[in-house]
């Protein structure tokens, strides 16, 4: 009974390898089309389907870690630049199912603890005690004001036409916008002629500073000072303020210097502290400064752009050998017994009772061999490397051999002691990639191949010969494109033959004098890369664009106006001025115009 339920059971297992099989090698079929068409999410289904019906199969599990690895990386994009459009529940949702998919991804882990983390901060800040009182200096350091900014009660378009001492068209101005001008007691204004037709107050406080050569800051939020624009002045008066900028991307210590760099070359910012452990930049200057800064570091605090590099080594080797003919003795020994005895030597009176029975003769034993063989072996290596932009990555495949570097004899030891060392042997590739706009990949390979060829003795010491292959080459390719580097192809043809002297030169004939063997060994390797761009800087086109400096002297920053309309100078006959903007008395042959916008 046992018996037959024991049959009963294999019987069943044969009967479903087919169909396990058939359906490991349909949904992988699956997934090759839905990979080509870019379905990563489908893709990876299929491959998981097809490894888990045949979980042996190496090819079904490389396919399904690879495809794993791009549909998780997949969702965290989306999940990304749905939390720059300020989706933050889909992009949850997005980052949840790249750690579904691969609970292996560090990446997608952090996302979501960092999510997660937000949550329940936000929940204890509802429940949370109230704060204790803090210390009067913890307190006024939370108060602590930031710059003051000018807060422009009217901004309309103006038109002025006036000549006077520049104070006095700052203070009109002043008037028109609706703050206060005080001037430096330092300063001696200069008589100047000031036209301007349909510009904003703002832009006629700027023009007018730029033709005065003077400059002005604010002290409060509706009042200004006005002084003459040299570096004594505006060291004295400019606002200092202070900033700490978290760099997001600057790996190392050497990328925050190189941003303090680039913000003191570009911004002529003085005061810069680096703090390495925090990945920030500290600095102090005025408040165009801060402002330009945070525009400059927007700019140059992008993620390096990382790859993923596909390598594809195949290597195949045939080996072929015949041998053909007969194998002939090439010796004949004789000997010489007289009377059968074996033993003692012979004397001349020996030779004159020799008989057939007393001398021997051996013959070596001849055969005839027809052999023929014919093996091939194939090996693929697939593997993959992450790398990000201008960082080296290297790949071994292959054994370490050990070779003998040196000996040496102690004087209480007899033996001799041998030093070795341990060397590569097998596939090296060092592999740097430079990503360009548009997903090109410049890779820089270099590329060795070795192998144990043979072996030669030297001083007693019996040493591995090593054959290598180098290539060094850079190429530029698009993202997906496959770069075959070169079939590196050693045919090796040995041919041998041994015999009778004469006779194994006979056509035909002479395989029954003679053995010919021939051996021919061909060994192929390819080599190809593929590089995936899985990471961008992100450049967009704000970064993209033009920012005003000021000039040479001082760095300024002016913010985008809105365009202006063209109106005329005056208004027309019975239509009442506005009431909220003033009046303003000139001297004759001095217009001051408000424009209303029509």
């Amino acid at each position: 009974m046992r018996l037959r339920v024991l049959i009963c059971a294999v019987l069943s297992m044969l009967t479903a390898l087919p169909v396990l099989a058939d359906s490991g090698s349909s949904a992988f079929k699956a997934g090759e089309h839905a990979e080509k068409q870019n379905d990563y999410d489908t893709a990876y289904q299929a491959y998981k389907k097809a490894h888990d019906a045949v979980p042996g199969n190496p090819v079904y599990l490389s396919s399904y870690l690879r495809m794993r690895f791009y549909a998780a990386s997949q969702h965290i994009h989306a999940g990304q630049r749905l939390q720059d459009e300020g989706k933050q529940d889909d992009a949850v949702a997005e980052f949840r199912i790249a750690q579904q998919i691969d609970p292996t991804n560090m990446e997608a882990k952090g996302l979501v603890h960092r999510v997660d983390e937000q949550v329940q901060q936000a929940a204890r800040a509802k429940i949370a005690p109230p704060a204790k009182e803090e210390p009067v200096l913890a307190q006024e350091a939370k108060d602590a004001a930031g710059p003051v900014s000018l807060d422009f009660k009217a901004d309309f378009p103006v038109s002025i036409q006036m000549t006077a001492n520049v104070d006095v068209i700052y203070k009109t101005i002043g008037k028109l916008g609706g703050f206060n001008v005080l001037v430096d007691p330092e300063y001696k204004p200069l008589k100047i002629t000031f036209e301007l037709k349909d510009v904003t107050v703002r832009d006629a406080l700027s023009m007018l500073s730029i033709q005065s050569k003077t400059f002005w800051r604010p002290l409060s939020s509706n009042t200004i000072i006005v002084a003459a624009d040299n570096s004594g002045k505006r060291k004295e008066l400019e606002q200092n303020v202070m900033k700490t900028f978290y760099l997001q991307n600057a790996a190392t210590a050497a990328d925050l210097q190189e941003a303090a760099g680039t913000l003191k070359g570009i911004l002529d910012i003085q005061h810069i502290q680096v703090t390495p452990e925090l990945r920030s930049l500290t600095i102090r200057g005025t408040p165009d400064q801060m402002i330009l800064a945070q525009r400059l570091l927007a700019d140059i605090d992008k993620p390096k752009a990382e790859v993923v590099v596909e390598v594809v080594v195949m290597e195949v080797s045939r080996t072929r050998i015949q041998n053909l003919g007969t194998n002939l003795p090439t010796s004949v020994s004789a000997q010489i017994s007289p009377g059968g005895s074996s033993g003692g030597g012979l004397n001349l009176n020996s030779f004159g009772a020799l008989g057939a029975n007393d001398i021997s003769v051996s013959v070596g034993g001849a055969s005839f061999e027809a052999l023929a063989s014919d093996s091939n072996t194939r090996v693929i290596q697939r593997p993959q490397i992450r790398v990000m932009d201008s960082e080296k990555a290297s790949l071994k495949i292959g054994d370490r051999i050990p070779i003998a570097t040196g000996s040496f004899q102690s004087g209480l030891t007899q033996g001799v002691n041998t030093q070795f060392q341990y060397i590569d042997v097998g596939v090296t590739a060092n592999i740097t990639p430079y990503v360009h706009a548009g997903n090109d990949v410049t890779l820089k390979v270099s590329l060795e191949i070795s192998s144990v060829t043979g072996e030669q003795t030297i001083d007693g010491v019996t040493e591995p010969t090593i054959g290598q292959r180098t290539i060094d080459h850079e190429v530029r390719l698009a993202d997906g494109e496959v770069n075959l580097i070169g079939g590196i192809l050693d045919d090796t043809e040995t041919k041998s033959l041994s015999g009778y002297p004469g006779l194994s030169k006979i056509p035909i004939l002479k395989y029954l004098f003679a053995q010919e063997n021939r051996e021919r060994q061909e060994q192929e390797i390819v080599f190809a890369v593929i590089p995936h761009v899985v990471r961008t800087p992100g450049i967009t086109d704000d970064n993209l664009k033009m920012v005003d400096l000021g000039n040479a002297n001082s760095v300024s920053y002016r913010k985008v106006t809105a365009k202006v309309e063209n109106t005329p100078a005056v208004p027309p006959q019975n239509q009442p001025q506005p009431a909220d903007r003033p009046a303003v008395a000139a001297p004759p042959r001095q217009q001051i115009t408000p424009q209303s916008n029509q």
